[in-house]
């Protein structure tokens, strides 16, 4: 029944679409496009889908998991295990908070539980701690339940992928308590935000965020009584 679902989904949330004809391929070329260039960058370095192990995911929205099925409906790595924070898994497999949600939010959930169900012999999850050797998550909640970032340690060097910590980072890194309607827990975003600037501005870690831009490495300066960001060729 999840095709139909979302094909319901989509219906209502683009009521004036008189073009807008749903099939199961509609809902599958739905899910394919949030995976941007991944497949395509892939390509480009040589790498084959088949050839990737592991797929560490910060959190379940559409523009996270979109990318980890292809056209057909079916899983695009399948040799990959999904690691995923424990709660975030739980979240979107609770059948009282679809209840809940909006009818434009439902649409969410049915793209992560395909995502989920898809990967269900592959799937391993976390409280915290590391999930790799010289990885280790870090919860980071509020934009949802089970928000991660991955910090990378190698010698003296760290790279911490943070995840959706900032959408509009010409704003939210000098204004760390706006939230954006995304968040789950807007304020427990908030606070999340403003403790991880303070803990990547002290330490000096090299950061990596998936709305901060092409350049997308960057460090965080205290400017001031603020932040700012100074991306890794401006640093």
């Amino acid at each position: 029944m999840l095709p139909q679902q979302i094909a319901g989904w989509l219906k209502h949330s683009y009521p004036d679409d008189r073009e807008l004809h749903v099939s199961h391929e509609t809902i599958y070329r739905t899910l394919f496009k949030w995976g941007g260039y991944l497949r395509t960058n892939l390509s480009l370095a040589g790498i084959e889908p088949s050839e990737i192990d592991t797929i560490l995911l910060t959190h379940a929205h559409p523009d996270h998991v979109g990318g980890l099925v292809n056209r057909a409906g079916q899983i695009a790595f399948p040799n990959a295990e999904l690691v995923v924070h424990q709660r975030e898994v739980e979240f979107w497999r609770d059948d009282g908070n679809l209840s809940r949600a909006s009818e434009r939010a439902r649409g969410n959930f049915l793209i992560a539980r395909q995502v989920f169900d898809g990967y269900r012999d592959q799937l391993r999850t976390f409280d915290a701690g590391e999930v790799l050797p010289g990885i280790s998550a870090m919860p980071l909640p509020g934009h949802t339940d089970g928000h991660s970032g991955y910090l990378l340690e190698s010698h003296d060097q760290g790279l911490l992928v943070w995840g959706d910590i900032v959408h509009f980072p010409h704003i939210q890194i000098k204004r760390p308590d706006v939230s954006i309607a995304f968040d789950q827990d807007p304020s427990l975003a908030a606070a999340t935000r403003s403790r991880l600037l303070d803990l990547v501005s002290s330490e000096g870690l090299l950061i990596a965020g998936m709305h901060l831009g092409e350049l997308g490495f960057a460090r965080i300066k205290r400017m001031g009584g603020s932040y700012g960001l100074l991306y890794e060729t401006e640093a």
